[in-house]
């Protein structure tokens, strides 16, 4: 099995992480203060077209693939977390457009969603839960020449600063799955966003809320078939939310070696780089170790995914083994600058709040780790 990227990919991952240290970089200390994602910023990763890397080129982006994808947000994700969960988000909801959307759709904005031009936003998550799709609350009532959608979205990714919406409703006095996925557009009569949400991390990064009264849809608005809203949901979720919230570790576990390895160098206690005491480097040689084997299950679900397999198995996996992985080697290497890391001066701090929120989005661990288990130990 051949690990190595292609020309296509080292490539890009250097062209990221040039933009990430000369573009980002500078960004990180005013998005801690005030939370809020640069939109200039957002326009000139439209241009430099990271938000179609996973688009094909017949709708406007570069047809990289997913597995490119996956290394743009991890470059992104080493300098900041916030930023690449909006970006990946973006991608996200792009992706579903291109991958979901009718003819009509596609037409309409996927050149303009691949260029940064318009976002949108996937709205799935309700404030009984994200994980439970079949208990979500908001209703779609066919009134023959549109549709009349009522209800609220929460922890909504890019809320308010998103054109679009794909919003997942519950057909009234349909079956218990029932469900379909509508295209808002803002503007919309009785459609508008909630309150914007202060997160421990993911700063940068805007959540809010959705809402919808009486909201009127038109039907050329149905995306995807009716009642293939909650397929639609988890197709979105899979191929790009989860592997989303992987790309992100991986980039925050590559930014805490980075920073241990540096810091330990230049640590001199009894005389001596701390680098040279054995606790160090274990600590050092643990986050390299669940650096390597995350990247490993990563870049094998996005590969998979590529190449048009089933994936769920593999995405779950690298997604809660990852996430998980993230919050420890962030710790330790919160550990090896000792008091330093506690302190607001050093990016530590950062990283260990950043990897916590990885933990629940796009479905908890604890669902990750029974979508996998499921599929190995009863799915024939």
């Amino acid at each position: 099995m051949d690990f190595q990227p292609t020309v296509q990919q080292d490539l890009l991952r250097k062209a990221v992480r040039q933009f990430a240290e000369d573009e980002i970089a500078p960004l990180v200390n005013e998005m801690e203060i005030n939370d809020d994602t640069p939109l200039d910023l957002v326009g000139k990763m439209g241009d430099q077209g990271f938000l179609g890397v996973a688009i094909p080129a017949e709708y406007g982006g570069t047809g990289m693939g997913h597995l490119a994808r996956m290394i743009m947000i991890e470059e992104v994700g080493r300098i900041s977390a916030g930023i690449a969960m909006a970006l990946q988000v973006m991608q996200m909801g792009a992706g579903m457009v291109v991958d979901l959307g009718s003819a009509a759709q596609k037409a309409k904005y996927s050149p303009l969603l691949a260029q940064g031009k318009i976002l949108v936003a996937p709205a799935i998550t309700e404030s009984s839960g994200g994980s439970d799709l079949e208990g979500l609350s908001t209703r779609a009532v066919d009134e023959g020449e549109y549709y009349s959608l009522t209800g609220r979205k929460v922890f909504i990714t890019n809320s308010h600063i998103s054109e679009l919406a794909v919003i997942i409703a519950k057909n009234e006095g349909g079956a218990k799955r029932d469900f379909s996925a509508f295209l808002i557009e803002n503007g919309t009569e009785g459609f508008r966003r909630g309150r914007m949400e202060r997160k421990i991390g993911f700063h940068g990064c805007i959540t809010g809320e959705l809402i919808m009264e009486n909201c009127r849809i038109p039907k050329e608005n149905l995306f995807g078939d009716k009642g293939r809203g909650l397929a639609i949901a988890l197709r979105g979720i899979n191929d790009y939310g989860r592997m989303g919230m992987a790309g992100i570790a991986l980039g925050l576990m590559q930014a805490s070696l980075e920073a241990s390895v540096k810091f330990a160098r230049e640590r001199i206690l009894y005389g001596k780089p701390i680098s040279n005491l054995a606790p160090i480097q274990f600590k050092i040689a643990e986050i390299y170790a669940d650096l390597e084997a995350s990247r490993f299950l990563a870049y094998n679900a996005a590969w998979l995914i590529d190449q048009k397999k089933k994936s769920d198995t593999q995405v779950s996996s690298a997604k809660f083994f990852s996430t998980e992985a993230a919050l420890q080697c962030t710790r330790k290497a919160m550990d090896i600058y000792g008091a330093y890391g506690c302190m607001k001066d050093y990016p530590l701090e950062r990283y260990c709040r950043d990897a916590q929120l990885l933990v629940p989005a796009d479905g908890t661990n604890d669902i990750m780790r029974i979508i996998a288990g499921r599929n190995l130990a009863v799915k024939k």
